[in-house]
């Protein structure tokens, strides 16, 4: 097989990471417009990655947020983006690399986005043969795991098989 001197793999990922970059800073600025709403995870212990110890034990390997109706200040940068959010009715500041995120989803419009677990470093990204990173669309989730319409945040502890989303509305004043 021939050489991939141009790095295709690299390029497409790095496009892919600019989609979510381009959706985040429109919100930051104007809002999130419609129904829609993102649920993102990422990997907890990735470089530039900063979490309270708290959340760190929480979600030791990956953690999932979704981005609704209560988070703040949310700032976007070329590499990471940060973000105010509330868990467990403690107010968190999260900032995460683009480069840690393992998927976007927005649920709303069923897109979605999904980084091999691989290329979360940008200086690993060029000794890996195998990275990749690929618009993917991403199955509705099951009833049980869609946000209600006041829920702000979800929290998904590490498993090996999978995230699970945790519905934060058992908390919520009734």
């Amino acid at each position: 097989m021939a050489t991939d001197h141009i790095r295709y793999d690299v390029l497409a990922r790095e496009a892919l990471r600019g989609v979510l970059r381009t959706v985040l800073t429109d919100v930051a600025q104007h809002g999130l417009p419609g129904e829609h709403h993102f649920f993102i995870t990422f990997l907890s212990k990735a470089d530039g990655v900063k979490l309270s110890s708290r959340l760190l034990a929480q979600y030791p390997e990956e953690m999932t947020v979704i981005l609704q109706h209560q988070f703040w200040d949310l700032v976007v940068t070329e590499d990471r983006f940060e973000v105010g959010l509330s868990f467990g009715g403690i107010p968190e500041r999260l900032v995460v690399p683009f480069s840690a995120i393992k998927s976007f989803f927005d649920p709303s419009v069923q897109f979605g986005l999904q980084f091999e677990a691989g290329d979360g470093s940008a200086e690993g990204a060029d000794d890996a043969e195998t990275d990749n990173a690929a618009a993917t669309p991403v199955p509705a989730l099951p009833a049980a795991a869609e946000p209600a319409a006041a829920e702000t945040v979800a929290e998904a502890p590490a498993k090996s098989e999978g995230a699970e989303v945790v519905r934060l509305d058992r908390f919520r004043k009734k």
